[in-house]
Order: C-alpha cells, then structure tokens, then sequence
C-alpha cells in the first residue's frame, strides 16, 4: 500500500493531501530513509514522521484498504 494512503487509513495523519506534502518535505521517513508519498508500505516497516518539533514512531502491524475509526490504533504500534 502507498504510504500516503496508509498514514490516512491509519488516522496518523486525517487527510491524504496532508500526507502527501508531509511526504514531500521530507519529514516522513520509512525504515530510516526519506519516504516519498509513493513508498511501499508493508508489516514490519517502521515509520517516523516529524510533526514540528515532535516525532512519532510506529511499527507497522497490519495494512487493509479500509478501517473503522475505531480499528485504525490496530494497525500500528507506537515504538
């Protein structure tokens, strides 16, 4: 799955475009390299993305097209 559209999914970040120019400014970053929106995602991957001065780290668990709100905390573990 792309990376953009797993962020959104997963409700780390809530919008797609959000994602996308995260990705583009380089504050997102899979297994420790710069990630582009496009950057396949897959269990076991570890995502970083900076939020100003904050980062937050997760692990991915599980990737599915669609969750409920309340299901998307399953699919990553915060590290």
């Amino acid at each position: 799955m792309r990376l953009d559209k797993y962020l959104k999914v997963s409700r780390l970040i809530k919008r797609r475009t959000v994602a996308n120019e995260a990705c583009s400014g380089g504050r997102v970053t899979v297994n420790g390299k710069t990630a582009k929106a496009g950057t396949n995602v897959k269990p076991g991957d570890e995502i970083r993305i900076q939020f100003g001065n904050r980062e937050v780290a997760v692990e991915v668990l599980a990737v599915m097209d669609t969750v409920k709100k309340d299901q998307a905390a399953e699919l990553y573990r915060y590290l």
